[in-house]
């Protein structure tokens, strides 16, 4: 099965000789599935020629805001509402997430209440509490028709989506591991993320979080259209 990555954002520059950009952090989050994948960096304006190219299209995380005025995030809108209708498999993950639910009629807004960094319990309908790390402060505040939460987390009642067969979407980040979120927390969160919340992340960064689960949630997705 071939996996089409849509690429919304790059690593930090300070990070990026030390790290995997996002394409490869997902390839080794979903190793070992059977799946191929092609990325495409649409933050480049490079889109697939069309929405068959990949039997299932994953779109990452962003620095930007799904509501922002870039000339990439039109076409990538139409791209999501033309996969959508045509029932191909959709994930997204914290940007790919929220550009989703723009995309069918959600909104996305800053969260009043400021950042949400590290390892967080999320609770998945059917499954339970998973930890999974998390990098944002924008998220989904008006959930699109047909959409349905089937998972809740810390200031996040919209963190996971599922649009029947057609999406499945996650505001935090299962791709993240710890040592990436400490280069977060050292290089990118001073001036950016209060400093209570930098500690707390911190302290966390010797726990698990449950990789395997949400890996499987993903490829299960892309291959039974399910979560569970």
């Amino acid at each position: 099965m071939k996996i089409g990555i849509l690429q919304t954002g790059h690593l930090p520059d300070a990070l990026q000789s030390e790290f995997p950009d996002y394409p490869t952090m997902f390839q080794n989050l979903l190793a070992g599935q059977g799946f191929e994948f092609e990325t495409y960096p649409v933050l480049e304006m490079v889109l697939p020629g069309s929405i068959h190219a990949a039997d299932g299209w994953l779109i990452t995380g962003s620095r930007h805001g799904a509501y922002e005025d870039h000339p990439w995030i039109p076409p990538l809108e139409q791209f999501i509402r033309d996969a959508h209708a045509a029932d191909i498999p959709l994930v997204g993950i914290c940007f790919g997430h929220q550009i989703i639910a723009q995309a069918l009629g959600g909104k996305v807004e800053k969260y009043s209440g400021g950042w949400t960094v590290g390892r967080q319990c999320y609770h998945f309908d059917g499954v339970g509490d998973v930890f999974v790390n998390a990098w944002h402060q924008d998220q989904v505040t008006e959930r699109p028709d047909g959409a349905e939460v089937i998972a809740t987390g810390p200031h996040s009642p919209n963190a996971g989506l599922l649009y029947g067969r057609h999406a499945f979407t996650l505001q935090p980040h299962p791709e993240f591991e710890a040592p990436y979120v400490e280069g977060l927390l050292d290089k990118r969160a001073p001036g950016v993320v209060p400093a209570d919340l930098i500690e707390a992340a911190r302290t966390q960064l010797d726990e698990t979080v449950d990789r395997p689960v949400t890996a499987e949630m993903i490829a299960r997705f892309f291959k039974e259209r399910r979560h569970v």
